[in-house]
């Protein structure tokens, strides 16, 4: 898996705003998965008021999801800070990350969101396009949307709509918690990635390979 960026990270937001309508036809919503065995998380931290950036990559054995790698890497934040254009601050510091792997993922669950986006291309899917790989987004808040009461027990869901068109799944990964909401990054169905952030989601609100990502990027350097 090789990152190789398509277009500058140096843009205004108006720019950054046509890189994501030009490449959001690029993203596929069918799967195109390969056996998996090695699932990766991805999350950001932001140090030193915001003016670096710290990615963590956490890959994890598939489906009994134990450490088998993990890299970081830390870069100046160069973008301000605007929703929807999340990947144009966090995406360099992560494919450095990516870089840094020995180990390549089958499959990568980004602590963000997917095609639940004003754009349909939310740092997910823009994670999938530049890597070649099959991706999901996870987000722990909900960007655009609306949605039914979900019922409390573990593995409820419910459709995540903008308007007409369904973006992504509102999930309850367990009993009680606030849910979470999936989207579709690149090269996975929607009932797919579903499936497999549930699977990934043993204990906590959240999925093994979130937790351990967000536990390595807030960790001092």
């Amino acid at each position: 898996m090789i990152s190789t960026s398509p277009h500058s990270w140096n843009v205004s937001p108006l720019e950054a705003e046509a890189i994501q309508q030009r490449l959001r036809s690029l993203v596929e919503t069918s799967d195109r998965l390969q056996e998996l065995h090695r699932i990766a998380g991805v999350d950001v931290f932001f140090a030193r008021d915001n003016k670096f950036a710290r990615a963590a990559v956490a890959v994890l054995s598939f489906p009994d999801l134990k450490l088998i790698t993990s890299v970081t890497a830390q870069r100046p934040v160069e973008f301000p800070y605007i929703p929807g254009l999340f990947a144009f601050r966090e995406l360099p510091a992560v494919l450095d990350a990516l870089a840094r792997l020995e180990t390549q993922p089958d499959l990568i669950l980004y602590d963000g969101h997917g095609i639940a986006h004003p754009r349909r291309f939310g740092i997910a899917s823009h994670l999938g396009i530049l890597m070649d790989c099959p991706t999901i987004g996870v987000g722990k808040t909900c960007l655009i949307g609306h949605h039914a009461e979900l019922p409390s027990e573990k593995g409820s869901c419910v459709p995540l709509e903008d308007g007409d068109e369904m973006v992504g799944t509102v999930l309850r990964t367990q009993t009680g918690v606030k849910p979470i909401y999936v989207s579709i990054g690149h090269r996975i169905s929607l009932p797919t990635a579903v499936r497999l952030v549930l699977a990934c989601t043993i204990r906590y609100r959240l999925p093994e390979t979130t937790r351990e990502a967000h536990r390595l990027a807030c960790e001092h350097p």
